[in-house]
C-alpha cells in the first residue's frame, strides 16, 4: 500500500470509528505512530481532523462532519426553492426540512 492508498485507509478507519490514537492508528496499520503523525497533516488539509492531547486526548473526526450525509447541489437547491414558494403546511414544513439537512447542512 502506498502513501496516499495508506492516508485514505487512515481516514476511512476514522470516518467510521470517529476517534482514534496515534498508537492505536499505527497498531491498526503496521506503521510507526511518526507514519500516522506525517498522514494526519496532510489529512488535516482537507479533512475535519482535530487533535488534542493529554489524557483523553487523541485524533476525532469533527462532530459535524458526516460523509455518508449527502448535500444539493447549487442546481438542485435553485428549483426546490422555486417550488418551496408554492407550498404551506405541512408540505411547506417538509421540504424547509428537507432543505435544511441536505442543502444547508450545519444550519440547525
Amino acid at each position: 500500500m502506498g502513501p496516499s492508498e495508506q492516508r485514505q485507509a487512515i481516514w476511512g478507519y476514522l470516518c467510521g470509528a470517529r476517534f482514534g490514537t496515534t498508537k492505536q492508528l499505527a497498531n491498526r496499520f503496521g506503521v510507526c505512530e511518526r507514519t500516522i503523525r506525517s498522514a494526519l497533516v496532510i489529512l488535516s488539509c482537507t479533512y475535519p481532523i482535530e487533535t488534542s492531547f493529554g489524557l483523553y486526548g487523541g485524533i476525532r473526526v469533527s462532530d459535524w462532519y458526516h460523509p455518508a450525509q449527502t448535500q444539493l447541489s447549487a442546481a438542485q437547491i435553485s428549483p426546490l426553492l422555486r417550488v418551496r414558494m408554492d407550498l404551506d403546511g405541512e408540505d411547506l414544513k417538509v421540504m424547509n426540512s428537507i432543505l435544511i439537512q441536505f442543502a444547508f447542512p450545519g444550519s440547525y
